[in-house]
């Protein structure tokens, strides 16, 4: 039975891990018989928004881990404290939190900083030949942790091609793909699917991600 790490960036689309991945992903994982773990960086959030306005609340504060453990229904490992050789593989659902609270891309661009316990676990996945899943947005983090790395990897986040060309620009590569698709390095162990940067629907979203997470839990066994 593989063990999986999915790694959370709160609890929310829009300054959140994206629920609906999250969960698909979770779902996908235990209906084959997968060992799930649920981490988090335990920090701040960038900001809080209200989901039904879109407004940043000014003046709320919210943990990543508390908001993930809301998903998680309760256990959260802090990020801190997980290690390459306790997992065969990791995946990271998308969802504007990874790209505020697992890296800064939604507000530096090309220019972002990834979080170092995110950096160090991912390029720790890679180096010790084990999968990694990267969904919606997430791909663009996990191309730049790996390129920083020295490590090459073809990713998607379907055909935005701002977002592609700001992968390339960090060495990484960039594959179109569908919706319903993904996008699977085999030579980094490194799987991709576009989720809702494509979605129009959940069961859209749900065609990616369950294809995504048999990849992942293939590659476990390759």
């Amino acid at each position: 039975m593989p063990k999986v790490a999915v790694v959370l960036s709160g609890c929310g689309v829009f300054d959140g891990a994206e629920i609906h991945e999250s969960v698909i992903t979770l779902l996908a994982l235990d209906r084959a018989g997968a060992q799930v773990v649920i981490a988090a960086p335990f920090v701040d959030q960038a900001h809080v928004v209200n989901h039904q306005t879109g407004d940043v609340a000014g003046s709320e504060r919210r943990r990543v881990e508390v908001e993930a453990a809301r998903i998680a229904r309760g256990e959260v490992l802090d990020l801190a404290q997980l290690r390459a050789s306790d997992i065969d593989a990791i995946i990271f659902p998308g969802g504007f939190g990874a790209a505020k609270n697992l890296c800064s891309y939604a507000f530096d661009g090309a220019r972002l900083k990834i979080n170092p316990e995110v950096a160090r676990i991912t390029v720790e996945m890679a180096r010790a030949g084990k999968p990694i899943g990267t969904i919606c947005i997430a791909p663009v983090m996990t191309a730049k942790a790996l390129a920083d790395a020295g490590i090459k990897a073809t990713v998607t986040i379907g055909n935005d091609e701002a977002t592609a060309g700001h992968i390339r620009s960090f060495g990484a590569q960039h594959q179109s793909c569908a919706v319903h698709d993904v996008v699977v390095d085999n030579a980094h162990k490194v799987v991709s699917t576009p989720a809702y940067m494509l979605a129009g629907s959940i069961k859209e979203a749900a065609a990616g991600i369950e294809k995504l997470v048999a990849a992942v839990l293939g590659l476990c066994r390759s």
